[in-house]
């Protein structure tokens, strides 16, 4: 399996015009992050968890060519809205995309997208087949993927567990029942949003507790926001098995 991050950064504290904050005046690369999303490849298949406003150039910088399924966490925009974008594939592939999420981010993306679920579509508009999860495994292509259900604020939002790899996002708590889904991961990936505490997210020290508490081999934070601070600072600070997540990093699992 390899995972690529296709973004790490957050609408949250996204950098604005004239910032003269140290992150958003920083020429390390791993600073600058487009909205939070994976690209996962196991053997010929390829899928995305995720699709926010930045997914057209993500899939173009990665040179991904193929996608044969898009899984999505949770509804709000920054994990949604690049949803049109994958008609590239609809063209290339000639074959309507899976999508995978529970009902109520079907039912906000039939809001939010009408034009691609109409009955009678404007031609050229992306093609998709709807696939509605709950709380239990479901499979792809003969892949198993565990959901996780966490708690953003109080917004019930998945993870997903593939194999040894766990990818979280958007989370504040994680209920015991749903821990246990998560221990005996090798590699680990946990949002960690800035350092003050904050509504509906994890901070770096909880976290850190979290990784303290699930014990993985390895563990990356994504979904920051440049009130995190400099990548180079704040890794050094991080124990040697738990790095911060940039941009087009990849990892093999």
């Amino acid at each position: 399996m390899i995972v690529t991050f296709l973004g790490t950064g957050t609408s949250q504290g996204i950098p604005v015009i004239g910032c003269d904050c140290d992150v958003c005046r920083s020429l390390d690369f791993r600073d600058k992050r487009l909205r939070t999303s994976v690209h996962v490849a196991i053997d010929e298949l390829s899928f995305v968890v995720d699709s926010g406003p930045d997914f057209r150039c993500q899939m173009l910088r990665e040179g991904i060519v193929r996608l044969d399924a898009l899984i999505f966490t949770h509804e709000h925009k920054d994990h949604t809205a690049g949803m049109d974008d994958i008609r590239p594939f609809n063209f290339r592939q000639n074959e309507d995309i899976p999508i995978y999420g529970t009902r109520r981010v079907i039912d906000q993306l039939r809001d939010e997208f009408a034009y691609v679920f109409s009955a009678t579509k404007y031609p050229g508009a992306p093609g998709v087949s709807v696939n509605e999860i709950d709380n239990n495994p479901f499979e792809i292509s003969g892949i198993k993927i565990q959901p996780i259900q966490v708690l953003h604020h109080k917004l019930p939002v998945f993870g997903y567990r593939i194999g040894d790899f766990t990818y979280i996002t958007d989370a504040n708590h994680i209920p015991d029942q749903e821990l246990d889904k998560v221990r005996g991961s090798k590699v680990l990936v946990l949002n960690a949003l800035q350092i003050n505490k904050h509504i509906s997210h994890f901070n770096l020290k909880e976290a850190l507790e979290m990784v303290e508490l699930i014990q993985p081999e390895r563990a990356y934070f994504t979904h920051i926001s440049h009130r995190l601070g400099l990548s180079q600072a704040i890794e050094k600070a991080l124990p040697p098995n738990v790095f911060l997540a940039y941009d087009g990093l990849k990892i093999h699992i």
